[in-house]
């Protein structure tokens, strides 16, 4: 990856690494929190809801900010209030207020993915795109799992000082973009983009974020209570496994993004799709404890944590000029809208079949239906490939460079007239011509050739004419008249 996209890029995932490990941190201490103080469990589990609704809030309406400010004094306004948020919650721990402070972050944190993935397409072309998302992604996943890491630390504080500490991580994280050199991207002129305009450029990217969401979300809410499913797992084995679905998802991101930009796209989700099918038919049967179950859990967060990133660089290779900004802000929707409907749907299965049996199938439902849907978009929208590979030649006269035809040519081009229309009578005479091509550029090149050395030569008789016809005037003025010469009659 170019020395300068990672110089630009550092600023704004220091500042995302800073901000994840204290959101991380207040997931688990809002329910401790809340706990603590006697709050019901269906209340506790509404106000967690709520930050999932200032996901979407925000993700309608975030990129107005970001298009009047610009991205770093955005990205300083909404860590601000998140920070202002967790000292809010250190001072009471009120229903109605939590859910309304929890909404707020739901709320800013949109907006800093906004921000964030806004400015890597930005600042990424399409050769390094998919390894720029990687990147942003290790970052999220690692913040996360440092969080989780730090709770213990926390332990030691007073739930009030824990607060206080997420606070700090969020002030802090806007020190990276104030103080490191970087080159925040321009705001080009934005588009409207409808979600109905959004699906028409790229519907293989947004069914990509919105399949992401179904996954992730049921992995994250769901794989745990599947794996507790029985009681053989104690609750540290659990997280140990999940903690093992994560590091897949973060060891597996620049590989896989690497690869996708190097590759079509589509068919790198394609494979993606193959492997939750299998991952997941796997965990139904053969794969169900032991070093077994830890491998498949390992690729499974792997598969399934790379589709985002994959799809977002897939839609952003189509997106039309000035239109990242509300192109990012769509795809952070769908996703959302894909992370809410799946967990209560995917419940019904395991509430019938079993845990593990019903989550297990479920994905490997999704993962089908995703394979399905990008077959479908392939074979109606095959990846461009280039008829054949062609080399430039100094230029040999003033005409310019001239195209080297070779038989690789020749045979490309006979290739592409072998897919078009049989009965198109331009096809026949095309045809004609291209077998002919050789010998037709062959004796017109010769012909151009010759021409141009006929005239160069005329050029310079001409040129040589010119100069002894003056030479000879200007010897007739200088000679003097002689004496034997006749006078001239009056």
């Amino acid at each position: 990856m170019p020395r300068h996209l990672l110089l630009m890029s550092l600023a704004p995932l220091l500042g995302l690494a800073l901000l994840g490990i204290g959101n991380a941190m207040l997931t688990s201490l809002v329910p401790l929190r809340l706990s603590a103080a006697g709050v019901s469990s269906e209340a506790i589990g509404l106000i967690s809801s709520a930050y999932y609704l200032g996901l979407g809030l925000g993700a309608l309406v975030n990129d107005r900010l970001l298009l009047r400010i610009g991205h770093i004094r955005a990205y300083a306004g909404f860590a601000s209030l998140v920070a202002v948020a967790a000292l809010a919650m250190g001072l009471g721990d009120h229903p109605v207020v939590w859910f309304l402070l929890r909404m707020m972050i739901g709320w800013s944190l949109v907006g800093v993915y906004l921000v964030i993935e806004s400015w890597l397409l930005s600042a990424a072309d399409p050769a390094v795109r998919g390894r720029l998302l990687a990147l942003y992604m290790i970052v999220l996943y690692g913040a996360g799992v440092l969080g989780q890491l730090l709770l213990g630390v926390t332990a030691m504080l007073s739930l009030e000082a824990a607060f206080m500490l997420v606070a700090m991580l969020a002030a802090a994280s806007v020190l990276p973009l104030v103080l490191l050199p970087r080159v925040s991207p321009l705001i080009e002129q934005s588009e409207p983009l409808s979600p109905w305009r959004l699906i028409r450029i790229t519907p293989t990217g947004v069914f990509g974020c919105l399949a992401s969401g179904l996954v992730v979300a049921v992995i994250y809410s769901l794989l745990p209570l599947a794996l507790g499913d029985g009681g053989t797992l104690s609750t540290a084995e659990i997280g140990q496994r999940m903690a093992l679905v994560i590091l897949g998802g973060m060891l597996l991101q620049y590989p896989i993004g690497r690869w996708s930009d190097s590759h079509d796209r589509q068919q790198v989700l394609i494979i993606l799709s193959i492997a939750i099918v299998g991952f997941a038919a796997l965990l139904m049967g053969p794969a169900r404890e032991g070093i077994a179950q830890l491998t498949v859990l390992f690729l499974l967060g792997g598969a399934a944590f790379t589709l985002y990133p994959v799809a977002v660089s897939h839609a952003a290779d189509r997106a039309p000029a000035g239109a990242l900004v509300r192109m990012s802000q769509g795809l952070l929707l769908i996703n959302a809208v894909g992370s809410t409907l799946s967990p209560p749907a995917v419940s019904l299965p395991m509430a019938e079949m079993g845990a593990m049996p019903g989550m297990a199938l479920s994905l490997a439902v999704m993962g089908g239906g995703m394979l399905l849907f990008f077959v479908w978009r392939r074979v109606m929208r095959p990846a461009p490939q280039p008829l054949a590979p062609f080399e430039t030649h100094a230029p040999q006269t003033p005409l310019g460079t001239e195209l080297a035809v070779g038989p690789e040519l020749v045979e490309a081009a006979e290739e592409h007239l072998r897919d078009a229309e049989a009965d198109d009578p331009l096809v026949e005479v095309t045809r004609e011509l291209v077998a002919d091509m050789p010998e037709l550029i062959t004796d017109a090149s010769l012909d151009s050739l010759e021409e141009i050395e006929v005239k160069e030569e005329q050029a310079l008789h001409d040129e040589q004419a010119l100069n002894d016809e003056q030479a000879l005037q200007d010897a007739q003025r200088q000679v003097p008249p002689r004496d034997d010469a006749p006078l001239a009659r009056d």
